[in-house]
Order: structure tokens, then C-alpha cells, then sequence
């Protein structure tokens, strides 16, 4: 019987030590907003970047083979837009009847306009464009730093 004690009271002091271990580890892998907010903006896109799956330059890849882009319009035509991302690159998104269109209150393909800051949703396609499941557009506010 007191064997059973002492089985038990190891038990208990390995798991609560293993819980302290995996909190104490936790704490130094969390993202703070202080954290977030000194990073670079090419460390941010990294950063969701690899919680879609470790895909590169905004696109995230997965069951469905998703693709996510965001960035500036500056071309558009009835069936496609065309992003200017952050980095500099651009990305040719397609749309149809059956994409959404999303700002504040729903809206259709006639509201997108060159020089809006959008972000697509949908299946990256081989070429490297990506076919929209949804567009939202975003406000255009300006940038904290004058530097970029």
C-alpha cells in the first residue's frame, strides 16, 4: 500500500513539473503584441506565411491548394485584377460571377478600382496567379512609417 502512495506522489510531481516545463516553454514562443509590433513587415508576411503552410510570397497552400493575396490593384479587366504585393512583385487574380466581393456591405466587380488595397482568396493556380474565391477590399490607410 505505501507503494501505491509513492507511485502516486511521483506521478503527480512529474506531471506538474512537465506542465510547468511545456508553460514556461509556451511563454517564450508566444506572440505578444509588442512582439508583432516591432517586427519588419517582410517578417509579419513571413510569420503568415508559414501558419498557412510555409508557402512564400503570400500564398498559402494546403488541402484545396488555397491561395492568399494581398496588395494594391493596378490593372483590372472583366474576368482578372492585378495586385501589386508588398514586396514589390504583382499577382494576377481571377474572378467570376460566383467570387464575392467584400468591402463594408457586399459589393460586385465594378467596385474594384485601380489603386484599392484588396486581399484574394482562392486556389493558387501553376502559373503563380490565383483563382478568387473571395476579394476584400480594404481600407487604404497610410503606412506609420514615411519610410516605406
Amino acid at each position: 500500500m505505501k507503494n501505491l502512495y509513492i507511485i502516486i506522489i511521483i506521478a503527480v510531481i512529474v506531471a506538474a513539473g512537465a506542465f510547468y516545463g511545456g508553460m514556461k516553454y509556451g511563454q517564450g514562443k508566444s506572440l505578444t503584441p509588442q512582439s508583432f509590433q516591432n517586427m519588419t513587415q517582410q517578417q509579419r508576411q513571413q510569420l503568415f506565411a508559414n501558419a498557412g503552410g510555409g508557402a512564400p510570397s503570400g500564398t498559402r497552400t494546403g488541402q484545396g491548394t488555397s491561395g492568399f493575396s494581398a496588395g494594391q490593384i493596378i490593372a483590372k479587366d472583366d474576368k482578372s485584377i492585378t495586385i501589386k504585393m508588398q514586396d514589390g512583385s504583382s499577382k494576377i487574380v481571377f474572378y467570376s460571377n460566383t467570387t464575392q466581393v467584400q468591402k463594408s456591405t457586399n459589393g460586385t466587380s465594378a467596385d474594384l478600382q485601380i489603386g484599392q488595397e484588396v486581399t484574394a482568396n482562392g486556389t493558387s493556380n501553376s502559373d503563380g496567379s490565383v483563382t478568387a474565391q473571395t476579394i476584400q477590399i480594404r481600407p487604404n490607410v497610410p503606412s506609420p512609417n514615411p519610410n516605406n
